[in-house]
């Protein structure tokens, strides 16, 4: 029975994660493509202005406030009652009003404000953005029930309507109303949180009212159960789950500044100009595309199956051990293959850091820095997917002890990302940002692979074998970058369209070579593969 029920966790783990890489695609790709169309409506410094400094404000607020309940909600606990869990996430409201407006009045009266040559109406643009955030709170109960009963569908389908609305609306703003300005992007970002907050109200009052009473595992028969309640003789809250949270809290603000450290260095102490702002955030988002589409989801549906597989607080010789081998071999597959997928980026995207901004921007993004700082991203990217990874399951499997103690070494770790990122940009500029995120991401690593070392010291088993490829993988690596690096040379780029489609080809040679050593070599991971694809397949036949 447990093998069966950690099979369907670890089923619907992957096909959240399939579905969040389509989401994130999509998402990414209709960035991409706005980018490059409101590069020829609007100026650098305004998407300056709206991709880094308001866009700063509302991940603060939302990812702050909401990340530690989403984390302590999901997690496997022995005493989870769902009326004590809607009661605590509707906390979040409160919190992200008191936060939203403290932020709010930090970004309009202290923090230097654009020229009014960029924009007169930053002020509506902040308050925009700070109710967008307090609203989105509103929807956070039915974004965990969702999550918890592995609704895999709901939240891609739901997020990206929302964000193709909000691209939708953008690109209306900024073609028929240019003069409106930032007031249009602030219009958009409305957009998105409404849209948003509908879908989720209006699909679970058709579920309850239609499917509630034939789901045996659906906890509520009524919508009203999604709001706050008292029952006579229960606390509000679990004890246990808010001292979880507050845990997840702390470390949610401190990771927060490790993960946008280089925009709160911009913000705070202005070492780049709006217009070069506005630039870095072009070349960032193409740079981490694959962070975002592929290692984010894996990332959250990973952590997801872990904190769902291995309870938490439990030793290791007292979990249930089918379980516990079944994480740990899901954790070896998850590091082959991130780590895979970075060394691919990083062996290609050095020779064609180049040629991808030329044509995606022109000269704008191909002069100066642009190129070196997309080339030093690919070696961050490699740094991004381990790190993700390991720290899913560090995080899943961590006691409220080890958590508290973890916290400790985060505040380290965003004190000396924050003042690397001060020194390095002013001595290299925007590229500054990119090695102090490499050194973070490094120290962060070191962490969790001493962690899980330490996890499985005494064990028959070693999941950080996946972190490193087999060397006929290595290999063909190596020979891929010396070969694209020498094509580059040879053939691009100001030679015309017929040596870059030379340089192209010799890429996907390459790429193709790589795949079928890969395939030839990682015995271990092609076989698990085929075997999540065969019980995917088996479970989606009727019976």
């Amino acid at each position: 029975m447990a093998r069966d029920t950690h099979s369907t966790v670890l089923a619907s783990a992957t096909k959240a994660a399939s579905y969040n890489m389509v989401l994130q695609l999509f998402f990414r790709g209709l960035t991409f493509s706005l980018n490059a169309f409101v590069l020829r409506y609007v100026s650098k410094e305004m998407l300056g202005v709206v991709n880094v400094r308001l866009t700063l404000l509302y991940m603060t607020t939302v990812i702050i406030v909401r990340k530690a309940f989403r984390k302590a909600c999901l997690s496997k606990t022995a005493d989870r009652d769902w009326e004590q869990v809607i009661n605590l996430l509707w906390c979040t409201v409160p919190i992200a009003v008191l936060c939203a407006a403290s932020l709010a009045a930090i970004w309009i009266l202290v923090l230097e404000q654009p020229d009014l040559m960029i924009t007169s109406r930053y002020s509506i643009g902040v308050l925009c953005f700070s109710v967008s955030t307090v609203l989105e709170m509103l929807a956070e109960p039915l974004w965990v029930v969702g999550q918890a009963l592995l609704f895999v569908k709901l939240k891609v389908i739901i997020e990206g309507t929302a964000i193709l609305s909000r691209c939708i609306v953008t690109v209306i703003m900024v073609v028929f109303f240019p003069t409106w300005g930032l007031v249009g992007f602030s219009i958009a970002q409305l957009a998105f949180t409404l849209v948003y907050i509908s879908l989720y109200y209006a699909y679970f009052m058709w579920y309850v009212y239609n499917h509630a009473k034939k789901d045996d595992d659906f906890p509520f028969n009524s919508f009203r159960n999604f709001f706050p309640q008292f029952s006579p003789g229960k606390p509000w809250f679990s004890s246990s789950l808010v001292s979880l949270t507050w845990t997840f809290f702390k470390q949610g603000f401190l990771k927060q500044i490790l993960t946008d450290g280089e925009r709160y260095v911009m913000t705070i102490f202005g070492t780049l100009n709006f217009g070069d702002q506005g630039i870095y955030d072009v070349i960032n988002n193409l740079g981490s595309l694959a962070a975002r589409f592929i290692f984010l989801p894996i990332e959250e549906s990973g952590y997801l199956f872990f904190s769902q597989t291995v309870s938490r607080d439990v030793p290791v010789k007292e979990q249930n051990k089918e379980s516990f081998a079944l994480a740990t071999r899901v954790l070896e597959s998850l590091l082959k293959v991130v780590t895979l997928i970075g060394f691919t980026i990083m062996a290609f995207g050095y020779a064609y850091s180049y040629l991808l901004l030329d044509i995606y921007g022109g000269i704008l993004l191909s002069s100066g820095s642009g190129p070196m700082l997309l080339k030093w991203y690919c070696v961050y990217v490699l740094l991004i997917a381990i790190n993700g990874t390991t720290e899913c399951f560090v995080f899943a499997v961590m006691s409220k002890k080890d958590l508290d103690r973890y916290n400790h070494k985060m505040l380290v770790f965003s004190l000396l990302f924050v003042s690397s990122s001060w020194y390095l940009t002013t001595k290299l500029g925007s590229v500054g940002f990119i090695l102090a995120n490499c050194l973070n991401m490094l120290a962060r690593i070191i962490h969790s692979i001493y962690f899980i070392q330490n996890l499985y010291k005494n064990s028959e088993y070693d999941p950080l074998k996946g972190l490193i490829p087999s060397l006929p993988v290595l290999l063909a690596f190596v020979g891929a970058f010396v070969l694209t690096v020498f094509s580059e040379m040879s053939f691009c780029c100001d030679q015309g369209w017929h040596y870059q489609l030379v340089h192209v080809s010799i890429g996907a040679v390459c790429l193709l070579m790589v795949a079928v050593t890969l395939f030839l070599s990682e015995k271990r991971l092609i076989a698990f593969v085929r075997e999540q694809y065969d019980l995917r397949k088996a479970k989606s036949k009727p019976e």
